[in-house]
This record gives C-alpha cells, structure tokens and sequence, in this order.
C-alpha cells in the first residue's frame, strides 16, 4: 500500500509541475539527438556496440516526447490552439526574434511524424554496416534533431535555421556515402535548395517587415495585416522559395536524383520529413497571412501541382531504375498536397496536411524497402531483377503493403489525404481540375505494380544475398507500415486537431480560387 500510496503522491506533483514537465519534453525531443550527437562526437574510442546503442538512445527520445505531447494535448480541448510554450531569449529581442517554441492542431501531428520516420531511420542505419558508422549516425542525429525543431517553432526565424540545420548532413552524407555521381548530386541539391532557401527567408523577413508585427513569431503575425499589393509579392517570393524546397514542377529536378542518390536513413528523412518544411510553410504562414497573394498567384500554383501528378506521373512510368523510379513517385505526390493548398479551404488544407503524414510515413517506408532490395541483388535496375519474392516473401508483402499505401488503397492513411483534397477540389473549383489529378491514382497504380512484378515475380537474373527482412530492418519497415493501417483505420487520431487549427485559419467555403480560376 505504501509503494502505492507513493505512487500516487509521485502522479499528483507531476501534474502541479505539468508546464514545466511538457516543456522540458519538448526541449528533450529537439536537443535529446543532439546531445547524443555531440556526446558521441566528443568521445574517445568506442566499441561499436555502444555506438549504436547511443544513437538509439537519441532516436528514441524524440519518440517519447512526441507521444507524451500528443497525449497530453488531446486531453487539454485546446481545439487546434497553440501548447508547451518555450520563450528563451537569444540577444535578438530588440527585432522581436526569440527561440519561441509550441505546438498546435497542424504542427503536432508532424512533430510526432518526424519522430516515428526518424526511429525507423535510425533503426535501418544501426542496422546497416557502413564505414564510418559513427560519422554516419552522428549526421543522423543532427538531421533528426533539426527537424523535431523545425515543427516546433513558432518563431519564424528558427523554424528557417532548424530547416537549415537538418539540411546540412544531408549533403554530406550524399556526398560521402552515397551512389554513382554522388559528389555531382550534392552539388545539385545545394545549389537548387540554397537559392529556395534564400528566396524563402527573404519573404519571411518580407512579411515581417511589411506587416509592422511586433514580433517575429506566427501568433504576433496573425494580429498583424498587410496591404495587397505588397501580398501579391511577397506571397510569390514564399511560393517560388517554398516551392523549391518542396520539388514544385518544374523546380523539380533536384529531387528524384537526390533521392536515389543519397543512403537509404537520410532519403527517409529528407523525403519524408524535411521535404514537407515547404508545404507547412504554405499551410502555416503564407496563405493564412497573405490572402490576397494567394488569390493573385491560384491559378499558377493550381497549373504548377497539375504538372507535378501528370508530367512528373508520365517521367515516372519511364523510369527503370528502383529508387529513381521512386524519387519521381515521390514528387509527384506532392502535386496532391500542393492542390489541398490550391483549393483554399479548411478542407483542402486539412487533407493537404494529412496527405503529409501519409506520403511522410509511406514514401520513408518504400526507401528503405528499395534499399533492402538493392543491398540484397547489388542492383535496383528493374531490368534485372525478378523472383525475389522466393527468397525474401516478407519484403515482398511490405513492398506490396507500401505501393498499395502509396497509390491511396483504403485501410491507409494515404486514402484520406486524397479523399479531402479531392472534395475540396470538388467544391472550390470547376470539375475538370479533378480528372488531371485523379489520374495520377492510375499513374500510380501502374508504375507500383509494375514494380512489383518486376522485382518479385519472374525468373531470377540475379544472385540474390542476405535473405529476408530481420532485426531492426524489419522493426523500422514494421513501425512505418503500422502508423501507415493505424491512420487508415482510425484517422481521427489525428485529423480532429488538424481540423480545428485549419478551421480558425481557412474559410469554410472557398471562394478565392473559383473565383481567379473564372477570372482566366
């Protein structure tokens, strides 16, 4: 009775220190990897068992906070709002910069997305043999700590620089263990996500700058007003930066080589968490705050996501190398979220979010599976390959489960998203923008398939090695794959929060993009 008693004495001074408990973990979910990082970095000599046993340590501790937070705000009835402040000052409070920190309805499912991709990353490279494997998870860790941080930010300022942050181990690991040509792809990426970059940050500080808010943070903004004149460029500036960021057609072309370029843990993270920075961007800042640029720029944006699902679906079908085919995929899926964002409405943007975790979760899933494959033929060319399915049959069911997920099969998350942003579109604009997008869904249903049969089915060519799915290869495809039939099953886990937060943004009823798109 007394360890009971004692207990519950434990319970109740933790809900009177509450605040400061959520706060301490959300700081613990963004610096935990980093910390972990840095420890490992200042090291001696170590074996390579405590190595691994680090980084799953820093891997783990963004997935603790992030469920500790998500659990705590659904009991809270904060209907979308913002939670677990942190307001440090940095030196920069005279311009109105702080680290400002919160989450909300749009940014906590995210915030937890990003923790659940960078589990099942840090299990696959604990997992993997590479050289260098402590550089290797040091990077990793930097990268997931940049992004726990990055949907954590209020303050405008650092959600660029946490972007920024995680972008860095990107380019070096390409470049540093990455495929044919990988010193030429780094180069690419850098060039095209730099000038995204700065094209961004100058519409953030544009914004900023032109409203006269009191701060450098999205709360003192939305208190804050700009003319439309001076919307319509800014707005522009964020779409054109953002839209780099995100692989808009035609700006495209970085992606799919990155991608197929870069290992396996830092193409899960990059395409299935750092890629969204773009559309939340979107989502969370611009077109809340720049109504009237959003309207000037609709129909280039509605024109720009139509080219990512039909010209980008038709690249992919052409495509037979494994993981180029895949990168392309994944590009053109972002043409559905970019529609959700067209479609100006509570629903269009609470489907365009849901279709982030979905495509987040899915697309990190078919990378490490197509990594799998690779690592077990010595090649992804589909030309080559075939009869896997003999000797790895749970690679093969995870890789039917994931193309299946990524065409929008329902039982997964991925058929929500599509759902939302397809109603959306239905009621903000004329019919036919629905038919270039929904056949992006037989664009994807082809290229999957084909996929599949190229790889699993037939006569093998090659000699295959390594055998099935095992150990953590297995527990990060399971933890992908479970979060992907958990959100198919039971969406509300999320999209109620989701829904809430767009609802106080975005109108109910979506007049802007009807109205420009009669205007052409």
């Amino acid at each position: 009775m007394a360890l009971f008693g004692g207990i519950a004495e434990f319970l109740r001074g933790l809900e009177a220190e509450s605040p400061r408990v959520h706060t301490s973990m959300l700081l613990f979910g963004i610096f935990g990897p980093l910390a972990f990082a840095f420890a490992l970095a200042i090291s001696g000599k170590l074996e390579a068992g405590a190595v691994r046993v680090a980084a799953l340590l820093g891997f783990l501790l963004p997935v603790v906070s992030a469920f500790w937070l998500w659990a705590t705000y659904a009991s809270m009835g904060l209907n979308g709002g913002y939670a677990f402040f942190v307001n440090t000052p940095t030196g920069l409070d005279a311009i109105g910069v702080s680290l400002f920190l919160g989450l909300n309805g749009i940014s906590l499912p995210l915030y937890v997305m990003s923790a659940v991709i960078g589990l099942a990353a840090g299990l696959y490279a604990i997992h993997t043999n590479v050289e260098r494997m402590r550089l290797y998870l040091i990077l990793l860790l930097t990268m997931q700590g940049g992004l726990m941080g990055m949907f954590a930010s209020i303050d405008l300022l650092f959600f660029f620089f946490f972007h920024e942050f995680a972008l860095i181990p990107t380019f070096i690991m390409i470049a540093m263990w990455g495929r044919a040509a990988r010193r030429t792809v780094a180069i690419e990426l850098t060039i095209y996500l730099t000038l995204g970059a700065m094209l961004t940050l100058g519409g953030l500080v544009a914004l900023a700058w032109m409203s006269g808010a009191e701060g450098f943070n999205l709360i003192a903004l939305q208190l804050a007003l700009v003319d439309a004149e001076h919307q319509k460029l800014i707005f522009g500036l964020l779409l054109i930066g953002f839209g780099i960021l995100v692989s808009l057609f035609p700006f495209h072309s970085w992606a799919p080589r990155g991608y197929a370029t870069a290992p396996a843990p830092a193409a899960m993270l990059h395409a299935g968490v750092l890629k969204k920075f773009g559309l939340y961007g979107l989502i969370q800042v611009a077109v809340p705050l720049l109504p009237e640029g959003m309207g000037a720029w609709a129909p280039l944006l509605m024109w720009l996501a139509l080219g990512n699902i039909v010209i980008i679906g038709l690249v992919t079908l052409a495509q037979r190398d494994l993981k180029l085919m895949l990168g392309n995929a994944s590009v053109m899926h972002m043409g559905y979220a970019f529609l959700g964002v067209f479609a100006f409405s509570a629903a269009g943007a609470g489907g365009a979010v849901f279709m982030m975790i979905a495509h987040g979760l899915s697309v990190a899933l078919l990378f490490l599976l197509a990594d799998s494959i690779e690592r077990r033929c010595g090649t992804a060319d589909l030309r080559e390959l075939g009869g896997l399915g003999q000797s790895a049959p749970v690679l093969m069911a995870f890789f039917v489960a994931a193309v299946m997920a990524s065409i929008g099969l329902p039982g997964f998350a991925n058929f929500w998203g599509e759902l939302a942003i397809f109603a959306a579109l239905w009621q903000s604009a004329s019919p036919w923008v629905l038919v270039p997008a929904l056949s992006g869904i037989v664009i994807s249903a082809i290229y999957g398939l084909r996929a599949v049969s190229c790889v699993f089915f037939g006569e093998a060519r090659v000699n295959y090695r390594g055998g099935d799915l095992r150990g953590l290869e297995k527990a990060g495809a399971l933890l992908l794959l479970g979060a992907l039939l958990v959100l198919g099953f039971w969406p509300r886990l999320f999209s109620d929060d989701v829904n809430a937060a767009v609802g106080s943004l975005y109108p109910v009823e979506p007049p802007v993009a009807e109205h420009f798109l009669a205007e052409e």
